[in-house]
């Protein structure tokens, strides 16, 4: 039996999405293949449907870039709502501790440096770590207790942007698997007034600024869909570039690795190769030489 072709295309680069509440990041990657008619697609760092604001969508050769923006350093602008506690530490979830005690914003203001730097830090329950092969989610709406170990993360910034006597708003710029629900939820514990998250605006992830961010109406709507697509080389632009000729490059894409020379080459560390501004390859430099860890398949 002769299996129906697909007629997707290949595209390659990246969109910064302005994602709406209400959609699952996996629904917004899914809109946007149809748009494109892309054969392969993928997002940089979940957000939940009752976020907003940056998801970052590779296409094709672009997937391969994805682990760098998805460690890269991320913002949030977010909404607390005090004197009640959620199962799921936001809006969605069901009560399950309640107070009349409200906090000073100077209350606030004076515990804001336990959470700067590196901290430990619990993942909500409803979250998408696995636990012995099972989301953590999952096993929270079949109703069994989740236990989840404290982890190390890092928050460079957590600041008051505005709060009256129910809600504060925060802006916080974080590292990787930082969770701006359980800041909520332990700020709430540490003033005795409980608290969860109302609203979540992502406003940068890695290299992505909301500066450069499209929404689904802009891109499906208003023809701007080229315009929206950024490059390949849009999510590798926090790596060190190394620019080599034709020669060179066909050697990393074969595989092998390559010598860097000259004054400005650099000594270590995970690097990406270019030739006439088009990704050729990324990998560690050790001992002088470039590995390549990934090779693209782009036209030079």
């Amino acid at each position: 039996m002769n299996q129906k072709r697909s007629n997707r295309v290949v595209v390659d680069g990246w969109i910064a999405l302005d994602k709406p509440t209400g959609l699952t990041s996996t629904q917004a990657v899914s809109r946007l293949k149809r748009v494109y008619n892309a054969k392969k697609a993928g997002h940089a760092g979940t957000l939940d449907p009752l976020a907003s604001g940056l998801l970052p969508v590779a296409f094709g050769e672009a997937t391969k870039t994805v682990p760098f923006v998805q460690d890269g350093e991320k913002a949030y602008r977010f909404t607390v709502k005090w004197g009640v506690e959620t199962d799921t530490d936001d809006s969605e979830g069901r009560n399950t501790r309640e107070s009349d005690e409200r906090p000073t914003r100077a209350a606030i203001e004076a515990l804001l440096p336990r959470f700067i730097g590196e901290i430990q830090q619990t993942p909500p329950q409803f979250s998408a770590i696995k636990i012995a092969g099972e989301r953590a989610y999952d096993l929270a709406r079949e109703g069994e207790q989740v236990e989840l170990k404290a982890r190390a993360v890092t928050i460079y910034t957590l600041e008051i942007v505005d709060s009256n006597e129910n809600e504060t708003q925060f802006f916080m710029e974080c590292g990787k698997g930082a969770y701006v629900r359980a800041i909520a939820r332990d700020l709430g514990r540490l003033l005795d007034c409980f608290g969860h998250v109302t609203a979540l605006r992502r406003t940068r992830v890695g290299p992505f600024t909301e500066e450069d961010a499209y929404t689904l109406d802009e891109i499906e709507n208003q023809n701007m869909a080229g315009e929206a697509l950024l490059s390949v080389e849009a999510g590798l632009t926090e790596l060190p570039c190394v620019i080599v000729d034709r020669d060179t490059a066909a050697r990393l894409r074969r595989g092998g690795s390559v010598i860097l020379r000259g004054r400005d080459a650099p000594s270590g560390g995970v690097v990406y190769a270019t030739c006439g501004g088009v990704p050729v390859a990324f990998g560690e430099i050790i001992e002088g030489a470039l590995t390549p860890s990934r090779v693209f398949n782009l036209p030079l």
